[in-house]
C-alpha cells in the first residue's frame, strides 16, 4: 500500500473514533517524534560529543577489538 493511502486510511479511522485513549495516544506519538535528543542533554555531554566527534574526524580513535582485548581474559 502506498504511504499516502495509509496516511488517508488513518485520517478515516481518527475521524471516525471517539475514543480519546487513541487519541491521546496518537498526540503522545507526534510528540515523542518531535523530541531531538541533543536538547535534552546538558552542555556538557554535547561537548563530549563534539570533542569526540572532532577525533574521530583527525583520526584519532581505537578498533574496538583492539580497545577490549587487554580487559578479556
Amino acid at each position: 500500500m502506498d504511504i499516502q493511502l495509509e496516511k488517508l486510511e488513518i485520517i478515516k479511522q481518527l475521524l471516525e473514533t471517539n475514543d480519546e485513549t487513541i487519541i491521546e495516544s496518537i498526540k503522545k506519538v507526534f510528540k515523542r517524534e518531535k523530541k531531538d535528543f541533543w536538547e535534552e542533554l546538558n552542555e556538557n555531554q554535547k561537548e563530549e560529543i563534539q570533542f569526540s566527534l572532532q577525533e574521530a574526524e583527525e583520526g584519532k580513535y581505537s578498533d574496538f577489538n583492539e580497545f577490549i582485548t587487554p580487559f578479556i581474559k
